[in-house]
């Protein structure tokens, strides 16, 4: 007589589990779906998208790692999707729909080849050749470029504004961006270092996107506290708090019994002479401006303003740390520390109504390094794609010049390193060329992509594109706008070489990876208690 056995559970009731095929099918369906949800994005004939968060805010963009953010995406496989977006913007500040595209088209041929029984890791190994490959043929075509070539950093700045919402003063804030760059970039034996906190760009509705400037110094969006205060200081001596010019409550709950209105006068005697101490001691150390990251009190701005000296309050820490790179002054967490040593330097403090708004501007710096870009718009939605469209034409900007080499854009790339890559093809003799051909023919989705946004056949172009490139005209590309086969180069669509680069690097890891699982085993969310007894909980947590 055989004994029923007991069944043996290893893993918490409640997971789900998919496996092979099945795992492997919804993993690149979920990646698909998120390339497909911001391929309409891509090109100068782009369209954009509305997201409406949990609390109503609408963000109105066509920048991919924007929509990827807002979009809250849940599935494991989309979420390592997202990731190569947000490496993309960190690495390059640029390029993160074209990263993500590739990646989904990708995604979508290897899925054809796991149909004709292609083993994951044969395919894996193929897209990381061609990945290889397409580094090699991408660094053979691309151009160099350096700090002196003024034309060529303004097309790429034009570019990287092409299709977005400030695209109509493309021009004005190409010019801006490689103005802004040129500045604050660093050179030291051969070595390009560029930091984008040196250039602050604060935005501000009012006028048109044309209007957008560019201040030798910073700008934030702050007013004196106090009506009788300077509203210009000359030769500012600035000092930088992180602490309230406030007499500050006890740590513990204190009880002040006062038995005496003579008692009551001279506690406040008391506290109003503390006050007079602090002011006292900004004067001292002969500081005429003070922005405080904390509260100023309001006999403390009294005291400041019979003193002259220009100061704001609530100041953002990432504000304060910009004032500190321009004016050479220490952010101070003590007062009783501070001292002319830690005081910044500027020819010029002043108050400027923008708008209908009072902001404070602080030129002549110590360190020219420091920008800032002040951002206009006719709405907040303007505005705010205006900012996220030239941090991209600064990224690119920045990036051509790290490398020292540019492409041209326009679909050209992408095609002629589709081309390379058949070639090397055919000379491989495993089932690797066919993963190889499938990367070759996944690069086309671009100029395929470009053509669709713009209501163009995207089969006669890319026949007429194939057909240029096989010509030996390198830099063939679609101007969207005619619907023909032009230069790219010579039409000035000129994008860093390290966005394609990046893009192709990141796209190939992220298929890689995602071939690679086939196995899923989602843990299963920990149900609440129900109904009354001692150990429910009815209330959320």
């Amino acid at each position: 007589m055989s004994k029923e056995v007991q069944p043996i559970f290893i893993l918490p009731e409640g997971t789900q589990r998919t496996s092979g095929r099945s795992a492997q099918r919804n993993n690149i369906m979920a990646a698909k779906l998120v390339a497909e949800t911001i391929r309409t994005t891509l090109g100068p004939r782009g369209m954009d998208k509305m997201l409406v968060d949990s609390i109503g805010d609408i963000t109105i963009t066509n920048d991919g790692v924007t929509i990827l953010e807002e979009m809250n995406v849940e599935h494991p496989a989309a979420k390592m999707i997202v990731e190569v977006a947000k490496t993309q913007e960190a690495e390059v500040g640029d390029g993160t729909t074209t990263a993500v595209v590739i990646a989904g088209e990708l995604l979508r041929k290897a899925e054809a080849l796991l149909d004709q029984k292609v083993h994951p890791t044969i395919i894996a190994r193929g897209f990381r050749l061609a990945q290889e490959h397409a580094q090699k043929a991408l660094e053979e075509i691309a151009q160099p470029v350096t700090i002196t070539d003024e034309d060529t950093l303004k097309k790429i700045g034009s570019t990287a504004l092409t299709g977005k919402g400030a695209e109509t003063a493309k021009e004005r804030l190409g010019e801006l961006a490689v103005m802004a760059v040129k500045k604050v970039i660093e050179v030291d034996k051969n070595k390009i270092s560029f930091d984008p906190d040196n250039i602050k760009l604060e935005k501000h509705t009012g006028e048109s996107v044309e209007d957008t400037e560019l201040v030798q110094g910073i700008v934030i969006e702050k007013e004196t506290v106090h009506p009788a205060m300077p509203k210009k200081v000359e030769k500012a001596k600035i000092a930088l708090l992180n602490c309230p010019l406030e007499i500050k409550d006890t740590e513990i709950d204190a009880k002040i019994q006062i038995t005496d209105p003579s008692q009551m006068q001279a506690f406040l005697n008391q506290e109003e002479a503390m006050l007079k101490a602090m002011v006292d001691h900004i004067k001292g150390t002969g500081a005429n401006v003070v922005f405080c990251q904390k509260g100023i009190d309001d006999l403390a701005q009294h005291f400041l303003a019979k003193e002259g000296i220009y100061a704001c309050r609530r100041v953002k820490k990432s504000d304060l740390e910009a004032i500190s790179r321009a004016t050479g002054g220490r952010v101070v967490t003590s007062l009783k520390d501070l001292s002319a040593q830690d005081l910044g330097s500027a020819g010029e403090v002043r108050e400027e109504k923008i708008g209908e708004d009072d902001m404070t501007f602080i030129t002549g710096c110590d360190n020219p390094k420091a920008l800032t870009i002040l951002v206009r718009g006719s709405t907040t939605h303007v505005v705010d794609e205006a900012k996220r469209a030239l941090t991209d034409a600064i990224g690119d900007i920045a990036a051509a010049l790290k490398s020292g080499h540019v492409v041209a854009g326009a679909g050209a790339c992408e095609l002629e390193i589709a081309k390379e890559l058949n070639k090397y093809a055919g000379t491989l003799p495993g089932r690797e060329q066919l993963a190889v051909r499938a990367f070759a023919d996944a690069l086309e989705i671009i100029p395929r992509t470009l053509a669709e946004n713009a209501g163009l056949d995207p089969i006669d172009i890319l026949v007429e594109l194939k057909a240029a490139h096989e010509a030996d005209n390198c830099w063939a590309g679609i101007d969207v706008n005619s619907g023909k086969i032009v230069d790219a180069w010579d039409r000035g669509v000129i994008e860093p070489l390290k966005i394609k680069t990046q893009a192709i690097t990141s796209a190939s890891e992220v298929a890689q990876m995602i071939l690679r699982i086939d196995d899923v085993i989602a843990s299963g969310k920990q149900e609440r208690a129900q109904g009354p007894g001692p150990h429910s909980h009815s209330e959320d947590y």
